[in-house]
């Protein structure tokens, strides 16, 4: 990937390297994080390296009625001004200096904006634009015209107030395994950013669950249900919780476009599930779904950067199988410590969501001992 602010944005810390160099980099890496468990190789999994994200956020400069948009510099003093992203999806990219013009003429548009947001699919590009300033009707008039200009969706968002001038989410389409899936990815939720690496780390969890003795999933911070609707058919039954309200609202509609009726969505926390299965609480949320006829052989946990808590890993330890996808070698060295007590590991995977960072994603596979 060819950048012009390379040595200058902070988002990039790894730029001097090319991509192999970048890939021994962090292999390196992880070998000394993991050494202590006798893992001495990894499954790699590559990333294009370039117009590899599909999920952006930017800064907005404002220099008089000049406005650019806008990175953390590397050396931390302060905003360094850019006008395109290589790093961002194809659609993105060619959309981001033609939509910053257009912005620039408006004082509707320009006025007050400190931030500009992009969601993409393979077919769609949402932007959503930040406010220091209250939204009213005339710039909801001279947003709607940006957004059929460009044929783009367009939400606008300030203190306490969301405009939508049409759908908040983005249709999505993955191809795992030679099968298509559906999805409607939302504003403002989590989403994995790069598009042909989330595909394979599904990919890799199918594949190798597959060699396995199953009867049902469980899976825990199941989000818009990006694992569990591909991951639904190879299970009799499968369990997928979330605290997030808005998110198990789209994991059920996200299920229904795909025709999968063998899920359970719940909001519940692990230790809420864990007093459930303990006959220990009774939830209305848990309402029509008997979790006692489950008979779960595998848990898919895919936590945030900080990991699982304590009581979170003795809970998973009571399955036979734990698929871990860690985005933070740092906490899920912490936790295989303890799940090693109980578990071996049996497969490790990295996979490379931020070429050009020391970040990387782990998928790691566990059986009891």
């Amino acid at each position: 990937m060819d950048c012009k602010y390379f040595g200058k944005c902070g988002s990039c810390t790894l730029y001097d390297l090319n991509y192999e160099e970048q890939k021994q980099f962090k292999i390196d890496d992880m070998k000394k994080a993991f050494a202590a468990f006798g893992i001495k190789e990894f499954e790699w999994h590559s990333s294009k390296i370039s117009h590899y994200r599909s999920r952006a956020e930017f800064m907005v400069y404002h220099d008089k009625d000049n406005i650019s948009y806008a990175m953390h510099r590397l050396d931390k003093n302060g905003k360094l001004p850019i006008d395109k992203c290589p790093k961002t999806d194809e659609k993105i990219f060619d959309l981001m200096p033609e939509l910053l013009a257009y912005i620039e003429k408006s004082d509707i548009l320009r006025k007050n904006l400190f931030g500009v947001e992009f969601l993409s699919s393979k077919d769609e590009v949402l932007v959503v634009l930040l406010y220091h300033k209250k939204l009213d009707d005339i710039w909801t008039d001279a947003a709607k015209e940006c957004a059929e200009e460009f044929r783009i969706k367009i939400i606008g968002r300030s203190r306490n107030i969301k405009i939508s001038l049409s759908e908040d989410f983005v249709k999505e389409r993955l191809h795992v395994e030679q099968k298509r899936y559906l999805y409607n990815i939302h504003e403002g939720s989590f989403s994995q950013p790069n598009r042909g690496v989330n595909e394979q780390m599904i990919g890799w969890i199918a594949k190798n669950i597959s060699d396995t003795k199953r009867t049902d999933l469980l899976e825990l911070y199941c989000g818009h249900g990006n694992f569990t609707i591909a991951l639904s058919s190879l299970f009799g039954k499968v369990l997928a919780t979330e605290i997030s309200k808005s998110s198990i609202h789209a994991a059920k509609v996200n299920a229904a476009l795909n025709g999968v009726e063998n899920i359970s969505f719940v909001r519940l926390s692990s230790e809420e599930l864990t007093d459930a299965l303990k006959s220990k609480r009774e939830f209305k949320r848990l309402e029509g779904v008997d979790i006692f006829s489950y008979d779960f052989t595998h848990v898919l946990i895919d936590p945030p950067r900080a990991g699982l808590d304590e009581a979170s890993r003795e809970f998973v330890k009571r399955f036979p199988n734990i698929i871990y996808i860690s985005c933070n070698p740092q906490t899920l060295e912490r936790d295989l410590t303890d799940l090693t007590k109980t578990h071996k590991v049996v497969r490790f995977a990295l996979f490379d969501q931020f070429p050009y960072t020391k970040h990387i994603e782990s998928g790691v596979m566990l059986e009891r001992l």
